[in-house]
């Protein structure tokens, strides 16, 4: 017989039901707060979590993701707001506060010392010595501790292979290996599959299914939807550093994530453009370029306004192509045309003094100088033109700055501000207004919406949208399937450092582009 209240369970058991729920919840963040100079960065955010479940934490870049992570990771103090484990308040006055609490964070930059060996890495802060032996390191125990760590993860390696040896998969599953050393029951995973292939990011998810079983939490931050519908129990979406609301995973959809993220819904992600006649103009010219560690040359060509999409698999080459024709690399053979005439960089300088330009896959090692200004970055490669008497002229940069920030929609619009302390999407709009202020000729975009949100994607898509209507000839390598289909006039494939086709728009599809990444022939 149904207890008072009704719903069919009896109050005694549903009494047991929720006293067992609130026993297994680990972690409670209520109200947190923290403030930066001119910014609430997260504001009265609170969110819980369970042992053995995963938590998808989504919006979009400059949400508040990662400073409330950092929060719980012991980096920054709340304003305000408490941080409640395991039914107990708690402090974290440092990273170390947290370790204790068996809390551990993987950075979305893995923050692994690649001149040591994984064991070295695994145990490096908290090394295990020998006392009788002098206090000498045990490295034969930490051996053998990390292997079996290593053995959880799925990693078949030697504990004394050097880091710098390994993928970045394989340094991911050490950066697992190495929170589980510490006894860690809440591990934190800030964009975890963004340099990882297919295949290791699948690994990745059967690692997360294993520590779910054994009843550690986990907080997965991401921007890519379908693999957290794929793996998460729950999800949270924060927008302009509060909290928005939670979603089970059951009745998720990818529209309905995009509009809590957004505030607004999408009529389609990527933007409706003309094709490109094949009578245009061929700007850029590639005939048998041969590349370093490739074994024929590359040919293909750009028209004016075409954006010609770049793909294949992790090693496929693409990526050193595109350093050859931007004058990074020298090339071994062949030869490039740009507009019909004779063009052979030497240098980077080479290339940007012809209108050929380069926005690298890391932007923030290759792209920018992060303790610089907006204005500062975006003249920085035209600097010359900003010092004709020999000292600058901060009118000029400014104007210019201004212009792209508003063109770009630059958020927050201040030129004066750090790029440092910009989001993702907005650090890439800035490598984009440094080339754009240039006139480019061929503008080369190399992934360029890796690790930023659905948002700053949509604006990216409209900014490639109109510099190819304005026609700018594009490059575009992605590894983003739907990036490369939705966005390109003509598909370039590549498969062991050589291109194995060239996709015209009426054949470009998921399964022609795979077919050729993988060594087939399109399927039609």
């Amino acid at each position: 017989m149904a207890g008072p209240g009704g719903g069919g369970m009896p109050r005694r058991r549903r009494i047991w039901k929720v006293m067992t729920e609130r026993a297994d919840i680990l972690l409670r963040m209520e109200g947190i707060t923290k403030r930066f100079p001119g910014v609430v960065a997260v504001d009265g955010v609170s969110l819980e979590l369970s042992r053995g479940e995963v938590l998808a934490l989504m919006g979009e870049n400059g949400a508040g993701k990662s400073t409330l992570m950092k929060i719980l990771g012991g980096a920054y103090a709340p304003d305000e707001g408490r941080i409640i484990i395991d039914g107990k308040p708690v402090q974290m006055r440092g990273v170390a506060d947290a370790k204790r609490q068996g809390i551990a964070l993987i950075h979305q930059e893995l923050m692994l010392a690649p001149n040591l060996s994984i064991a070295g890495n695994i145990f490096l802060g908290n090394e295990k010595v020998v006392r009788r032996a002098g206090w000498l390191l045990d490295r034969r125990g930490m051996h053998r501790e990390a292997a079996a760590m290593l053995e959880k993860v799925g990693l078949h390696l030697s504990p004394a292979t050097p880091v710098s040896q390994l993928t970045a998969g394989q340094m991911q599953m050490v950066e697992i290996a190495k929170a589980l050393s510490h006894r860690a029951r809440l591990i934190i995973m800030d964009e975890p599959t963004s340099s990882l292939t297919s295949a290791e990011a699948g690994q990745l998810f059967r690692i997360i299914e294993g520590l779910r079983g054994e009843g550690i939490a986990i907080i997965y931050i991401s921007h890519r939807i379908e693999e957290v519908l794929r793996i998460a129990d729950r999800i949270t979406v924060l927008r302009d550093g509060r909290r928005v609301g939670d979603l089970r995973a059951a009745e998720a959809t990818a529209d309905r994530i995009v509009s809590m993220m957004v505030g607004r819904t999408f009529s389609t992600r990527f933007p409706e453009r003309a094709p490109v006649p094949p009578t245009a103009e061929v700007v850029l010219e590639v005939q048998g370029l041969l590349v370093p560690g490739a074994a024929e040359g590359a040919s293909f060509d750009v028209r004016r306004g075409e954006i010609v999409g770049f793909a294949g698999l992790v090693g496929a080459g693409r990526t050193e192509l595109m350093q050859v024709i931007f004058g990074a690399v020298p090339a071994l053979g062949g030869r490039m045309l740009l507009e019909g005439r004779p063009y052979a960089p030497r240098s980077t300088r080479d290339a940007i003094q012809a209108g050929v330009l380069l926005a690298p896959e890391d932007r923030k090692r290759y792209g920018l100088v992060l303790p610089m200004t907006v204005a500062q970055n975006i003249s920085l490669p035209d600097i010359c033109n900003y010092r004709p008497r020999r000292w600058l002229q901060r009118g000029g940069e400014t104007r210019v700055a201004l212009r792209q920030v508003a063109a770009l929609r630059i958020r927050p619009p201040d030129i004066r501000r750090k790029v440092v302390n910009l989001s993702g999407g907005n650090q890439q709009k800035v490598v984009l207004g440094k080339w754009l202020a240039m006139r480019p000729r061929v503008l080369i975009l190399d992934e360029p919406t890796r690790g930023i949100d659905v948002g700053a994607k949509a604006e990216i898509y409209r900014q490639m949208a109109e510099l190819a209507a304005s026609g700018l000839a594009i490059i575009m390598v992605s590894s983003e399937m739907e990036e490369i289909v939705g966005m390109s006039d003509r598909v370039v494939v590549m498969h062991e450092r050589r291109i194995c086709g060239v996709l015209e728009r009426g054949q470009i599809s998921e399964q022609n582009i795979g077919a050729l990444m993988t060594g087939k022939r399109q399927t039609a």
